[in-house]
């Protein structure tokens, strides 16, 4: 499998260095953020600015005051980000987009792409853990952003990732596919699902399966994975073997499932009669993989 079909992967080869010793060194962060080669994502709640298609990258003596974040380094560049208010955002609102916007001009920047979903994973954290679950006093920022402990009874919260199951159910040459009642009409992608307390990633594929679609499932196989900050998810993605070929949906997560091959995938798509994922999405790589080169109207 290349890049071509599978640009989730081509995304995550620009690991940066997360310098997760560094985020309680106070004066090294001081040094580091003072530094003129120093740059800094500015995240306004939980978007990021665009500024003729481009994700600004400002040095630290321009960036707003707000929440510090250590990112960590790459290539010599030790990278920040600085989480405002919505309201606190320089220039236009409408400059300011989640990070769902931004998944289509990815491929063109991979570079970017983990301080981005590092960014947004963090801002996305803290938005939503205010106050301690213990006491209800509202949380303070340590460890560079990565932690927020209590004031009054000293309990730390740790940033959380929530596992999620994406899977290309195939039963023979043909593929599964199934749209979700808000999602426009023509648009239509693999399942997926959250991971339950307890439950193995193989199982809760065959048990997302079986509740939406009825459809049994049987061998499953691991395919590779994705950071998903939307808010704060690992899509796990895997291909699973149909035993079973009947469709039964739920109607509340999925109205609607069929089974595709590939000739009539490719025809559907032609003729604007079906949208699939395109992009950086895993979803997009595991219709790649199973159709066996770039989707149809791919440049």
């Amino acid at each position: 499998m290349t890049d071509e079909l599978l640009p989730h992967v081509a995304l995550s080869r620009h690991a940066h260095n997360r310098l997760g010793l560094q985020r309680t060194d106070e004066a090294w962060l001081e040094e580091r953020w003072a530094d003129p080669a120093t740059r800094v994502l500015v995240v306004a709640g939980t978007r990021l600015r665009v500024l003729g298609g481009e994700v600004p990258l400002v040095p630290a003596a321009e960036a707003p005051d707000g929440t510090r974040v250590l990112l960590g380094e790459t290539d010599g560049t030790t990278w920040f980000a600085s989480i405002v208010a919505p309201e606190a955002a320089p220039g236009d609102p409408e400059e300011w987009v989640p990070l769902r916007g931004l998944l289509p001009a990815l491929p063109g920047r991979p570079e970017l792409a983990p301080l981005l979903f590092h960014a947004i994973g963090l801002a996305e954290w803290h938005h939503a853990t205010r106050f301690c679950p213990r006491c209800a006093t509202p949380l303070v920022s340590r460890a560079a952003g990565h932690e927020l402990r209590c004031p009054r009874c000293d309990r730390a919260q740790f940033p959380r990732t929530d596992p999620a199951v994406i899977m290309a159910v195939r039963h023979g040459e043909e593929l599964l596919l199934g749209r979700q009642p808000r999602w426009p009409a023509d648009r239509w992608s693999t399942l997926a699902g959250f991971c339950e307390p307890g439950e193995t990633l193989e199982d809760a594929v065959r048990r997302e399966v079986d509740e939406e679609v009825g459809v049994r499932v049987g061998e499953v196989t691991y395919f590779g994975n994705q950071p998903w900050p939307l808010p704060a998810s690992l899509m796990l993605g895997f291909v699973a073997h149909a035993e079973t070929r009947e469709i039964d949906v739920d109607g509340a997560e999925i109205e609607a499932a069929r089974w595709f091959s590939r000739e009539e995938f490719a025809a559907a798509v032609a003729a604007g009669e079906m949208q699939v994922p395109r992009g950086v999405s895993i979803s997009s790589s595991l219709i790649a993989d199973w159709y066996g080169g770039p989707l149809p109207g791919s440049d």
